[in-house]
């Protein structure tokens, strides 16, 4: 909307000539075409390397300015990021960070090359995308197939609502990720996963699992989700895929891949 346009320039205006400032990257609601009224302006504040040091040494990564002076409850939400930062996050940055630059738009910059940057941090190759799917698949495998069960015959209520919520979660992020899906962050799972395309009793068998989840209900959605995007996967290959990208991640620099 106009108002949010105008505290935007106001803001690029205000930090085009602070030291350190590479450029301003517009994102969020205002970007991507869906604010409200009242909603805040987001951004990416990149700067050079020795400012982000210096910042982020004294714990400030984040911050609002322009409280009220541009609208009425206007602020602008920023973010610092640097170069490396951005380069960083091309090759590995988890879903959260890649999803804040869809729809991003370069509001001002003199960094070459800034929008080819973020264009590649919310690209991802197809060939990763299935490396996922897989990854998810082989986390139901366990998760349903080992941790549920165990904790319906030990009657465990704690491992079984655990054990069901990292099951419905693996599956939402399996159907996601073959409809080449990021996740923003947890508050989205919902619906984004109801709002992909599904085999039929997917979402009904998943919404089981998440209010009640019991051997059957787990059984069900791991079978829609096998016959799905399974691709044959062994037990075996389950369990050296759910080690690797869990208990081994720490020995591989990731993280799990709930955190992705």
């Amino acid at each position: 909307m106009e108002h949010q346009e105008r505290a935007l320039a106001a803001y690029v205006e205000s930090v085009r000539e602070q030291p350190g400032a590479l450029g301003v990257v517009l994102v969020g609601s205002v970007a991507q075409g869906r604010e409200r009224e009242d909603s805040d302006v987001d951004v990416y504040l990149v700067v050079d390397e020795e400012r982000f040091a210096a910042e982020t040494a004294q714990g400030r990564f984040a911050w609002v300015e322009r409280r009220d002076l541009d609208y009425p409850g206007s602020y602008i939400d920023i973010k610092l990021v640097s170069p490396s930062y951005l380069a960083t996050a091309v090759e590995k940055a988890d879903d959260p960070t890649r999803a804040s630059f869809l729809g991003a738009r370069v509001a001002w910059s003199v960094l070459p090359g800034l929008g080819g940057t973020i264009a590649r941090i919310v690209g991802l190759p197809d060939e990763e995308w299935d490396d996922r799917v897989r990854s998810f698949v082989a986390q139901t495998h366990l998760y349903g197939g080992y941790f549920l069960r165990q904790a319906v015959e030990r009657g465990d209520g704690f491992l079984r609502r655990h054990a069901g919520l990292h099951l419905a979660l693996a599956a939402a992020r399996a159907a996601l990720a073959a409809n080449r899906v990021m996740l923003p962050g947890p508050k989205y799972v919902s619906k984004l996963v109801s709002s992909v395309p599904t085999p039929a009793g997917f979402i009904e068998a998943w919404s089981r699992v998440v209010d009640d989840p019991d051997a059957e209900s787990g059984a069900e959605l791991m079978r829609i989700l096998d016959e799905w995007v399974g691709d044959g996967l062994t037990p075996d290959e389950a369990l050296s895929t759910f080690i690797r990208d869990n208990e081994l991640a720490w020995l591989r620099g990731t993280v799990p891949a709930e955190f992705w």
